[in-house]
């Protein structure tokens, strides 16, 4: 079987090159025109990893793509976000259709000694699954092209000391568009994103009240996620929008819950409920206990009884 070849694209120039696209006007960040793009490759499938940030707003392109683990079939416009040194493939077998859209491609180093250099990891969308992509409305889809041509307009009208400022700028307003049009998906989306907080609850209903909890402790986000096909990002997203809390208050909620349950129902000591629920000290459980509660274990069974 023949390996696929990986490549590596860490530069704009190189960007441009494996697309077949002529020499950027911008050493650090470009606007790709996707109805441009013609692979420079024989085989059906790219694979790359790059040292960029992709922002992309792509329509009718029928391929397969995956990045990290997860895996999507494109038929419609959305926008997907990938960020630097991640694995990213592409299946360009089957374009029945010529793909349309833009991809704003920038090295990190455009971002250098800015404040966004900073922020953009609290962007959570450049760690979701690409299944987990932006779907747009048409008015939404318009007032993303517009800033992307804003910023390509900026980058080709030469470059001087205010360039960098303006497009980080504009950059920002972009991805602040891209984080309210998230929260506008998260609500018009709701039977599929309560159908993940259904087994969610499954999930952890089942942890809490099987031995999988006594072996291995409480649960982490990323085996939560693992366990719902979805990225521990995209479920800490969802949480906030939909419950307010982070994924760690909501096992912690669950625990409380378990907690009080056995402590108004059982005769079971504080030591042997901690244990049953993953704690190999009963002192941190009793720590954590009032730290949510306000109450010690013992002071809620008395006041319960």
């Amino acid at each position: 079987m023949n390996k696929r070849k990986l490549y590596t694209i860490d530069t704009i120039s190189e960007l441009h090159k494996i697309s077949g696209l002529s020499q950027p006007e911008h050493p650090l960040i470009s606007l790709v025109d996707y109805s441009l793009v013609n692979y420079q490759i024989d085989e059906p499938e790219i694979n790359w990893i790059q040292d960029l940030y992709f922002i992309g707003l792509k329509r009718d392109l029928h391929g397969k793509m995956t990045y990290g683990q997860g895996k999507y079939d494109y038929d419609g416009g959305l926008v997907s976000f990938i960020a630097p040194r991640q694995l990213v493939g592409l299946d360009i077998s089957r374009q029945e259709k010529k793909p349309s859209g833009y991809i704003l491609a920038f090295h990190p180093d455009f971002l250098w000694n800015t404040d966004l250099a900073k922020k953009i990891h609290n962007y959570d969308f450049f760690g979701y699954k690409v299944n987990e992509a932006l779907f747009l409305s048409e008015k939404e889809e318009q007032i993303l092209i517009g800033i992307f041509q804003s910023i390509k307009q900026e980058y080709q009208s030469g470059i001087d000391q205010f360039t960098q400022n303006i497009i980080i700028a504009q950059i920002e307003v972009l991805l602040n568009y891209c984080e309210r049009f998230y929260q506008r998906q998260f609500i018009t989306r709701k039977k599929t994103n309560h159908q993940i907080l259904d087994k969610l609850e499954i999930f952890l209903e089942d942890y809490f009240t099987s031995e999988t909890i006594i072996n291995n402790g409480l649960p982490s986000a990323q085996l939560i996620a693992e366990q719902l096909n979805i990225s521990t990002n995209y479920l800490s997203s969802l949480l906030k929008s939909l419950t307010g809390q982070t994924t760690q208050q909501h096992i912690h909620g669950k625990l409380i819950e378990k907690a009080k349950e056995k402590l108004s129902t059982t005769e079971l000591s504080v030591s042997e409920i901690a244990y049953e629920l993953g704690f190999e000290h009963s002192q941190s459980f009793s720590k954590l206990f009032k730290a949510k509660t306000e109450v010690s274990p013992l002071e809620f069974r008395k006041s319960f009884n």
